[in-house]
């Protein structure tokens, strides 16, 4: 049986009990069991529906945070949320006995919880109980933990044909936090989250590749692991193939959980220079990697799948090979006026030199592969996937374009990179 922090929060029973404990909250709230609230009902409906067209009208058309609409569900559960919230002092006030008080704050809560519970079936965030509480950290270790450098790692393409699992190899990979600086772009990055394989502990060594992967805008990176499933996939993999995986990097190309700088070199922060120099920089430096570029790749889901598609057109010698989840077909801020002047002062000529589909227009890229994933509801990256592998095919790239289930959240992406895998360990030399 799977532990409680083990249950899924996407699936099963768990997500409907908390529902239905939500709408039985709701009905309590109402005046379940006692004197129905009337006029106070209606002035809390009339407050939750005001608070959520407000934030609606802020997000989506004054402060536009995001690249992408959030979806309109999610404002309907922050209403419903803010509606339990409005409703319980009077349910307090009216109540005369201290069972009702309590039963009228559990309800409230359970309303909220269930709101949290359908949020996160939008984006499927938190796969499981462990990943919304943070507790599924068992894999860690510090960064001076890591072992030192060998003398001679085994080399050779690919590895798994040079290289064998010796004894006592560890059946997981690690997981270490560590501040990656902007020594060259000055960009302030948070602290970058790295998967180490197994095959990173063994001796002799193997000379691993490394796939940078990037996460979406709000986020930061160790949304990978929780809704991503990183350690799992990644896992996984090297399970059938000897303790090998690619050593993971997920960096930070925000700056912030609600920053935008657009995965440029720009007003906003040096972001390119910062993933195409001062990462890869610091990655050789500090960790026994490869550094032939054939062995790196760039991926991202979201803003960070944009970003990704951009580093590989602007630094195809850094990052031959990227994976796109659901990105768009170039940075933006919302709209395309908007992300130009803040980025160029306007100059729409400085922001066409370094856009995607621009670059694809104008240059080759015939040492260059990439694949593109969506969900199949999500049509607004599709559409943009549809123009990107287009161009992509036409300035030479080895391009493919695939559709998931589902819409625009992390299951299609935790999909997408493990239904990858053998593709980017291929061309990446682990295996053959």
């Amino acid at each position: 049986m799977k532990s409680t922090a083990e249950l899924s929060l996407l699936s099963g029973a768990l997500p409907w009990t908390l529902s239905v404990l939500g709408f039985a909250g709701a009905w309590w709230l109402l005046g379940g069991g006692g004197r129905s609230l009337g006029r106070a009902g209606v002035r809390a409906s009339w407050l939750a529906m005001s608070a959520a067209l407000a934030v609606y009208v802020v997000v989506e058309r004054w402060w536009r945070p995001f690249p992408d609409a959030m979806p309109r569900p999610v404002y309907l559960w922050f209403g419903l949320a803010v509606w339990a919230i409005a409703l319980l002092p009077r349910r307090i006030r009216d109540a005369r006995l201290w069972v009702a008080k309590t039963l009228s704050v559990v309800a409230a809560a359970a309303l909220v919880v269930a709101s949290a519970v359908q949020v996160n079936l939008v984006f499927a965030a938190y796969p499981t109980v462990e990943d919304a509480l943070g507790l599924g950290a068992d894999n860690r270790i510090s960064f001076t933990a890591v072992p030192s450098g060998q003398a001679a790692p085994v080399t050779g393409w690919p590895l798994d044909s040079v290289w064998f699992p010796p004894a006592g190899l560890p059946a997981n990979g690690r997981v270490l936090r560590a501040v990656v600086p902007g020594a060259v772009s000055r960009f302030i990055a948070r602290p970058a989250e790295i998967y180490l394989p197994p095959a990173y502990f063994g001796t002799p060594r193997p000379l691993l590749p490394v796939l940078v992967l990037l996460s979406g805008q709000p986020g930061s990176p160790i949304d990978w692991f929780n809704g991503g499933r990183l350690s799992q996939t990644m896992d996984a993999y090297a399970a059938t193939h000897g303790g090998l995986a690619p050593v993971v990097v997920v960096a930070d190309a925000t700056g912030g959980t609600w920053s935008n700088p657009l995965c440029l070199d720009s007003r906003l922060g040096n972001v390119a220079t910062y993933l195409a120099v001062d990462l890869r920089t610091w990655v050789i430096g500090k960790l026994q990697v490869d550094p032939d570029p054939r062995r790196w790749a760039i991926g991202g889901i979201s803003y960070g799948g944009t970003c990704a598609l951009q580093m590989a057109t602007n630094y195809p010698g850094a990052y031959p090979t990227f994976l796109g989840l659901s990105g768009d077909a170039e940075p933006t801020l919302g709209d395309r006026h908007q992300t130009v002047k803040a980025a160029f002062g306007a100059d729409i000529a400085a922001f066409d030199r370094v856009t995607p589909i621009q670059l694809l227009r104008t240059r080759r890229y015939p040492d260059s592969a990439g694949v593109l994933i969506t969900g199949a509801g999500d049509n607004a990256a599709r559409s943009a996937q549809a123009t990107v592998a287009a161009a992509a095919a036409a300035a030479g790239m080895q391009i493919r374009a695939r559709e998931l289930p589902g819409e625009h959240s992390w299951a299609v992406w935790s999909a997408g990179l493990r239904t990858e895998m053998d593709w980017l360990a291929a061309r990446m030399g682990v295996s053959s």
